[in-house]
């Protein structure tokens, strides 16, 4: 944990005076498409249950940029991606995806307990965001044949979906900011990599920064330099590649993929934390 935090400003606090985010919803938060894909089970109803595993976890965090007196120790031993600053396990790799215009839309945590990704949406200046969006992702979930149900967290509801693998969705309201924790994984390796991914969110600092946005835009994700340049010398090797082994293949009735396939899935490759 980082030292030199100021007072938390919780999501009740007397807001500063600033302009206000705009609240029309124009880009929904990701449900659970591609994440309850890899569910599949008989639909159940909601249960609040207990989570035993939850007594372990610090609850301070997740915390804003604001907290700290001195911003820069907000980077110490975490992950710098621009809106999000996350801890990293030891034996944590990054795995990145990418839009079709090659701008990172996500950074998954992959450990051998499987995987989970942390990202921030602009939110209202009061707190309730994340239960409707709990109220959503678990009608999507439903809505996938998922085995969904309702439990409580270190933060409060979390929306569980179940099958072959599961998916997890932990949500926390801030100061204008929500941020949304996806975990992903098998069923029997699902208690210890939520445990990972709790212990990573309650050490995530938040980089809201002071533009307005309409509710539910995400916050945009920046990789770090070193990063960055890897990804870029990934798209340019498989853009050198490409032409070569066309040159090089006899003429075939239907055009084949190269070996190493598209520059857009090298770029989803796992990289070293």
């Amino acid at each position: 944990m980082a030292f030199g935090r100021s007072r938390k400003r919780r999501p009740d606090d007397a807001a500063p005076p600033a302009a206000e985010d705009l609240t029309a919803d124009t880009e929904d938060v990701p449900t659970a498409d591609t994440a309850a894909a890899d569910t599949g089970a008989a639909d159940t109803e909601d249960a609040d249950t207990e989570d035993a595993d939850t007594e372990d976890v610090p609850v301070d965090g997740p915390f804003d940029i604001d907290d700290f007196d001195d911003p820069a120790q907000a980077e110490v031993a975490r992950l710098d991606l621009g809106s999000v600053l996350i801890p990293v396990p030891e034996t944590g790799q990054l795995q990145v995806e990418i839009t079709e215009t090659g701008v990172p839309s996500a950074i998954w945590v992959v450990t051998q307990n499987g995987r989970f990704t942390i990202a921030a949406y602009a939110a209202p200046k009061t707190s309730g965001l994340w239960r409707e969006v709990a109220s959503e992702l678990a009608e999507a979930l439903r809505k996938d044949s998922a085995n969904v149900s309702i439990e409580d967290g270190p933060w409060g509801r979390e929306v569980v979906g179940a099958g072959n693998n599961s998916v997890r969705f932990v949500g926390v309201d801030g100061y204008r900011w929500m941020i949304r924790c996806v975990i992903n994984g098998a069923q029997a390796s699902m208690a210890a990599l939520t445990a990972e991914a709790r212990n990573a969110l309650a050490d995530t600092v938040v980089r809201r920064g002071e533009t307005p946005l309409p509710v539910r835009t995400p916050l945009p994700v920046q990789l770090p330099e070193p990063m960055a340049a890897q990804l870029r010398a990934a798209a340019d090797q498989a853009a050198q590649q490409q032409p070569q082994q066309a040159t090089e293949q006899e003429p075939q009735p239907t055009a084949r993929r190269a070996a190493g396939g598209s520059a857009m899935q090298q770029l989803r490759t796992t990289m070293g934390g």
